[in-house]
């Protein structure tokens, strides 16, 4: 067979590849980005997917409108309202999950050669849904308080990108979350130079201790001129379920529009059922509680995560302590003539049935091969210090 040639660009996920060596008895993952199956609110889930079959199921057992169940467009336009963004239930689409609307943006925006700023490491299927389309990926380096936007200022007025991704809060797979006065300046930045910016915010309500700045998008009300090149993604994925695959997509018009023109051409709409059951649920106000929850959960598996890479890697090791989401960041430092390599780190961790991502696929392009991910969500205390100690182990097998 003769596939297409924009194929030719992208290779299949090194996280879904490495997924086929966790079949291991035993093993301890630290590899996937998923949330922990034991805290979604099952009986919330369960009493909403009652309600909405037992009161009118023809509607929500049909085929529906491409821009989403208008009940629920309402819901998550005061659920944004909750975050300080004013969106009116007509200024979004409902998508089945928030990776679509990345490809629906992609879809829309992107023709071979473009040229799209990306950060530096980013989300990997970002990086193959753009280059899918064609895209010239250009990495726009980070540090612990998000995009260096200085950087980020000199690569727009020098390349002139057809739209620049950022994922602002908790970054996959930094962690990072960009300060108050960076997303103030790349706001400013996109309104002066006319150039789109995409947030993607799945993490955004996945704090510890308190929440982060407030999104782009609810800043961007203060800024004039900003919300006119601002695109905002989101998802109950990471906090409700990703089984349920419901996404929005929050755009000016024009894009909107053409990105659900896009959609008709991909699945129709998303399931009317499951959307449904996402509204009826906003309606039972579990949610924040549910959340209360998780963010217990994961702050305290992060403490603990953190704690024992200092105890059995020590100064082998180096990340910033992240503030919320799902994931450490981390870099093999070489010290004591121990091997930088995390690729081969990770051929060693398997040997001793622990697992991670090494961080090289997350780069368009310069990959640094010292880097790692390590995800905390969904391995309880005791998991998280075996693999830790597992992984001490794994470095000094060498």
């Amino acid at each position: 067979m003769q596939f297409a040639t924009r194929l030719d660009a992208i290779e299949t996920s090194a996280i879904r590849e490495l997924f086929k060596l966790l079949g291991k008895p035993g093993i301890i993952s630290f590899a996937g980005g998923f949330p922990d199956p034991a805290l979604f609110d099952v009986e919330g889930i369960a009493q909403a997917s009652a309600a909405v079959l037992a009161s009118n199921p023809g509607p929500v057992l049909q085929y529906g409108a491409t821009e989403g169940f208008q009940p629920l467009r309402e819901g998550i336009s005061s659920f944004m309202a909750g975050k300080g963004s004013t969106v009116k239930p007509e200024g979004l689409i409902v998508t089945t999950g928030s990776q679509q609307a990345l490809d629906l943006i992609g879809k829309t925006m992107i023709s071979p050669g473009d040229k799209v700023i990306v950060e530096a490491p980013t989300f990997l299927a970002t990086i193959q849904c753009f280059r899918l389309y064609g895209a010239h990926l250009i990495g726009a380096p980070i540090d612990a308080d998000g995009v260096d936007v200085d950087q980020l200022e000199a690569l727009i007025a020098q390349h002139k990108p057809k739209l620049v991704y950022l994922i602002p809060t908790f970054g996959n797979p930094s962690g990072a979350t960009l300060n108050l006065a960076r997303r103030q300046r790349i706001l400013e930045i996109a309104a002066r130079t006319k150039t789109l910016i995409v947030e993607d915010d799945p993490y955004g309500e996945l704090y510890f201790d308190q929440a982060p700045p407030p999104s782009l998008l609810a800043l961007s009300d203060g800024v004039p001129g900003s919300r006119d090149w601002l695109a905002h993604c989101g998802s109950f994925s990471k906090i409700l379920s990703p089984g349920l695959r419901v996404g929005w997509m929050i755009a000016p018009p024009e894009l909107l529009a053409r990105a659900t023109m896009c959609k008709q051409f991909s699945d129709a709409h998303t399931s009317n059922l499951t959307q449904a059951i996402c509204a009826h649920y906003l309606t039972l106000n579990r949610l924040n509680d549910a959340l209360a929850v998780v963010r217990q959960t994961y702050a305290e598996r992060a403490r603990v995560m953190a704690e024992a890479l200092r105890r059995e890697l020590g100064d082998a090791i180096e990340f910033n302590q992240p503030q919320g989401g799902m994931f450490f960041w981390a870099r093999l430092t070489g010290a004591n003539g121990q091997s930088a390599n995390a690729a081969e780190f990770a051929k060693r961790a398997i040997e001793q049935l622990v697992a991670f991502v090494p961080g090289a696929p997350f780069y368009a392009h310069d990959p640094d091969p010292a880097t790692l991910r390590l995800s905390f969500a969904t391995a309880d205390v005791s998991k998280i210090e075996e693999g830790i100690a597992r992984l001490g182990r794994a470095l000094t097998s060498n």
